[in-house]
């Protein structure tokens, strides 16, 4: 290389390292006079280049170093998830001022990579705009006009609870895993109002969709899908990703057959459920020339395969929480029984006995609390820019509320760590509401089971401590059952047996 080569390449290095020190300055000032005219945004652990503040979060129970994260930087704090910037929630009063009091810039969902992964931004649980509010609205509707939180659910309710305690009885006090069974039962609660009938907990196929349910949630916690939510690169490459891409499109295609089966015997005049008035109402619009509808058959399957996940697994899995802590607090199982036996004696518990129950009823609603079954809201995202307790939080925005802040709130909670149902009674021993109950979210996408979530609880729940009392296997203690929850986007009670002792 000559001398006049070297100096001109020396000069083209200093030329480029100059105009990017330039441009770096430029960016600096503007994005300082934004921070001024805006408002700072929220504190947070400084992130590493690329990674974030991977390195300082447990990525099997993120929820667990987020809400220790925000001793330190308060209740509205910013974590980066690799390159991604997220705001965190934390607390009652925080997580309600900004899912009830600023709903609508709250309101947006958050698309993790994975999330789209199941529904393609399609159905209820993850869609957005005018297409998230037409489903939600539909679904809303046609759920309450098929008896959703009414005496025609509750009838279907109660018909199962029968199947249920069956099942129950047929292991003649011998442990056995309650899992299956109470997820089968609120399944089928589900498909009642969906596709209009049951399914036996023999059906193979029926069992097969409960446990894609199952793996798919557990799937979707695990530390490899927490990586492919912050480096979408990698999911090509990740087992976990392929499995449960194997599972959804399994899913698909079975709900796809359902659907082809009702539509074949539909009947506009007498629909039999959620599905049936769907294909009526994507018949009428297409029959009216409208090719720009909401109502097509992605949204339908999205929007089944959402109630059912939705519905089966949160249900389900506070039931099996509710019955391993009767059998861990033997006293508190028996003041309910006790309640149960003087004021309903035995004949089936009705919704209408709640009122008559106090006990029973806080016993389940701390049963909600402590599970925390969801410790962290399916994720939001901001719909415009908003200032916020002091902090600017820019549109589009990732957003977690931490549930589990809320619902173990040390300023809200006198023993926010200890199954205490007196956290729900007064000091007469009545039943009281508190408002930082929040297991099922709050704002726009509160869940919208809600109601018959908390319906089928009850019922359930005073149907088999009626009939039965819980108790660990032989050789096993109440000290000896572990409320460790198992690693997965909801919290379920680590693997366990029951003995389920007949009272009659």
């Amino acid at each position: 290389m000559s001398l006049i080569e070297g100096l001109l390449q020396t000069s083209s290095t200093v030329t480029l390292l100059g105009a990017l020190l330039f441009l770096l300055v430029l960016y600096r000032l503007s994005s300082g006079s934004n921070s001024e005219e805006q408002g700072k945004e929220p504190p947070g652990p400084r992130p590493l280049p690329l990674l974030g503040n991977m390195l300082q979060l447990d990525l099997k129970r993120p929820y667990r170093t987020l809400c220790e994260l925000s001793k330190k930087y308060g209740s509205v704090f910013t974590v980066h998830f690799g390159p991604t910037k997220v705001v965190i929630l934390a607390g009652y009063k925080t997580v309600k001022q900004a899912l009830v009091n600023h709903a609508e810039e709250f309101g947006d969902r958050g698309m993790l990579p994975v999330l789209y992964d199941f529904t393609n931004g399609h159905g209820i649980l993850f869609g957005n705009g005018d297409s998230w509010k037409e489903m939600r609205r539909f679904a809303l509707t046609n759920l309450r006009d098929f008896g959703m939180g009414k005496k025609r659910i509750e009838e279907k309710i109660l018909e199962e609870i029968h199947y249920l305690i069956e099942v129950f009885e047929n292991h003649k006090g011998k442990a056995f895993d309650t899992t299956q069974p109470l997820q089968y039962a609120v399944s089928n609660v589900i498909s009642n109002l969906v596709y209009g009938s049951r399914f036996e907990y023999s059906d193979p196929k029926f069992k097969a969709s409960i446990k894609r349910v199952d793996d798919n949630l557990q799937i979707s916690g695990s530390v490899s899908i927490q990586l492919y939510n912050m480096f979408p690169w990698l999911g090509p490459w990740l087992k976990s990703r392929k499995l449960l891409l194997k599972n959804i499109e399994k899913s698909k295609k079975e709900m796809e057959e359902l659907v082809r089966g009702l539509k074949e015997t539909l009947n506009p005049q007498m629909c039999r459920g959620f599905v049936d008035s769907f294909l009526v109402q994507q018949q009428t619009l297409e029959e009216s020339g409208n090719k720009n509808s909401h109502y097509h058959d992605k949204n339908l399957i999205s929007s089944v395969g959402n109630l059912f996940s939705a519905g089966t697994d949160t249900t389900g899995t506070t039931l099996c929480w509710i019955l391993m802590l009767m059998a861990k607090f033997p006293f508190i199982q028996a003041r309910v029984q006790e309640e149960i036996s003087s004021i309903i004696g035995s004949r089936q518990p009705l919704v209408e006995d709640r009122k008559n129950l106090p006990y029973t009823d806080a016993v389940i609603h701390e049963t909600q609390r402590l599970a925390n079954v969801l410790p962290m809201a399916i994720p939001h995202t901001t719909s415009r820019d908003i200032n916020f307790q002091g902090y600017f939080i820019k549109k589009g925005t990732l957003v977690f509320p931490l549930l589990t802040s809320v619902l173990q709130d040390g300023s809200e909670w006198e023993s926010p760590h200890t199954f205490n149902p007196a956290h729900f009674l007064d000091e007469e021993g009545r039943f009281t509401k508190r408002d930082a109950f929040m297991p099922f979210s709050a704002g726009r996408r509160v869940c919208l089971g809600e109601g018959m979530a908390k319906m089928e609880l009850f019922l359930f729940f005073t149907s088999l401590l009626q009939r039965f009392c819980f108790s660990p296997p032989p050789g096993v203690t109440e000290d000896d059952l572990d409320l460790t929850p198992s690693v997965g986007f909801t919290l379920h009670p680590s693997p366990h047996q029951l003995c389920a002792v007949s009272r009659i």
